[in-house]
């Protein structure tokens, strides 16, 4: 296997553990998450379930593209920022729904945030329609970081 199928490889392999671990640690159906207060401009509940699967759809053929038009070094940045973006939004994950850690959460969803702004540039300047596509889920990762942040003032 060729190193640019190995470097697509793991982005595929990353949006799977993130998907699986995300479907592990977030619990919206019980009375915690229920009962909490939330900012009145959370999006809807829907909308959650139409930004995911997009969010990783694209990130997965994102990971395809850098691995087939990037170079190696190229390549292998944008695959640690994608590793370390997606172990701070598993970390939100686990610290907002399992210990109910508000702030840590928080925090590690900002940084999530802050770790796609490189992954974004790099697409810009390997692929214009390629980073367009991805631009939802920065936007995304932006709003639930400040979501997340309004949600720990509330509570």
């Amino acid at each position: 296997m060729s190193l640019r199928y190995a470097i697509a490889a793991s982005g595929i392999a990353i949006v799977l553990i993130y998907a699986i671990g995300s479907g592990l640690w977030v619990n919206t159906g019980d009375n915690w998450y229920a009962n909490i207060n939330k900012p009145s401009w959370q999006p809807p509940r829907f909308v959650f379930g139409i930004i995911w699967p997009y969010n990783f759809i694209v990130l997965g053929i994102a990971s395809v593209v850098i691995g087939q038009r990037a170079s190696t070094s190229t390549s292998l940045t944008y695959i640690l920022f994608f590793a370390l973006s997606v172990a701070a939004a598993l970390t939100w994950a686990y610290l907002f729904y399992r210990p109910h850690n508000l702030t840590g959460a928080a925090i590690a969803l900002t940084l999530t945030a802050l770790l796609t702004i490189p992954m974004t540039y790099i697409l810009f300047t390997i692929s214009i329609p390629m980073a367009i596509a991805v631009m939802p889920y920065q936007i995304w990762v932006a709003i639930a970081a400040a979501l997340s942040w309004s949600i720990k003032s509330l509570n």
